[in-house]
């Protein structure tokens, strides 16, 4: 009876973006470490290009994830620039292999 006036989207959806945004953060740090700041405009049309894919995937449950793992790729690609500047002031490993901060 309690399932039939419960509605678990919003819940599903809550967990999907707190692991997105978690894998995010982590993507994020190792991006950086063994690639550099510069692909971060690469990295935000990859989020852009799902993000837009969202509109014409005919799921309502794919679409609701490929928006939000496209949303938070955006995001990611904006705290690259951030991450090297952690980087630069000490807060973050520097990868010695990959020469200084790009």
């Amino acid at each position: 009876m309690l399932r039939s006036i419960m509605n678990l989207t919003g819940l599903f959806i809550a967990i999907v973006t707190f692991f997105a945004i978690g894998l995010g953060f982590l993507w994020v740090i190792k991006l950086e470490y063994f690639v550099g700041a510069h692909v971060a405009k690469r990295v935000a049309v990859i989020g852009i290009v799902l993000t837009a894919a969202s509109v014409i995937i005919p799921s309502f449950w794919g679409s609701a994830i490929i928006g939000v793992i496209g949303g938070t790729i955006i995001w990611g690609a904006t705290e690259l620039p951030d991450q090297q500047k952690r980087v630069a002031a000490g807060q973050f490993p520097k990868n010695p292999k990959k020469g200084g901060v790009q």
